[in-house]
């Protein structure tokens, strides 16, 4: 079971913040999840549409300048990310999952994944995710090797279809709705289960159990000690 820094180790420092993720990788986690937007054709790294909650900003993230996310303080000082400098640290000590937020993403997301195979990185090292399947969609017409998977709460109609249509290869959904049942679905279709965000000891217990595939966690520790 793959332990998935969520937004770095946001248990344990600001989140979507490089300091979130130095920490998780020096946890040990397998691979980290961080959010993007895209403003001014820049891939910024932050969760909500509104900057208030993560930072000293207001306003929504996509209607700002650039250079006014970047002047604003993330918690304990850090600068909202670009994905490029996520890159930069993670440096392959880790798979990184980057979760589609904002419109017009899918192509900037590409592209910079491309630089960076070309540098020497493999497809192996990147997993793109969405709730918005057009923007997968877009991912898959650009680059159809790169790996993605598709985020579902609850449980949607047809959502398997779907996983199949965008060529998906994980399904990932919350740990609110997972069951044995949906596991069984989504492994007999050769697809990986991951499930967010999975804190409670017991929680991560169960999930072993089930057999999921990986779990998203704010906590990385809790998981790769019991593991």
């Amino acid at each position: 079971m793959l332990c998935i820094g969520h937004r770095g180790a946001m248990g344990h420092e600001p989140e979507n913040t490089l300091l979130s993720i130095q920490k998780a990788l020096s946890l040990g986690v397998d691979a980290i999840e961080i959010d993007v937007y895209n403003v001014e054709n820049n891939l910024v790294v932050i969760h909500d549409r509104f900057l208030s909650r993560t930072t000293n900003g207001s306003g929504y993230t996509e209607k700002q300048s650039f250079a006014y996310l970047r002047s604003l303080d993330a918690g304990k000082g850090e600068q909202i990310p670009t994905l490029q400098e996520v890159f930069e640290t993670v440096d392959r000590q880790a798979l990184i999952n980057i979760e589609l937020k904002g419109s017009n993403t899918a192509k900037l997301v590409v592209n910079l994944i491309q630089q960076y195979i070309a540098q020497g990185w493999s497809e192996q090292d990147f997993l793109v995710s969405s709730f918005n399947h057009y923007e997968l969609n877009q991912v898959k017409a650009i680059c159809p090797t790169i790996r993605i998977g598709i985020l579902i709460y609850g449980l949607p109609w047809g959502y398997l279809e779907i996983a199949q249509k965008l060529e998906a290869e994980i399904v990932i959904t919350s740990l609110h709705f997972v069951t044995a049942e949906l596991i069984t679905a989504v492994h007999q279709q050769n697809l990986l289960v991951w499930v967010y965000t999975v804190n409670d000891p017991d929680d991560i217990s169960l999930m072993r159990k089930l057999q999921v595939d990986g779990i998203f966690t704010n906590y990385p520790e809790r998981v790769v000690s019991s593991s």
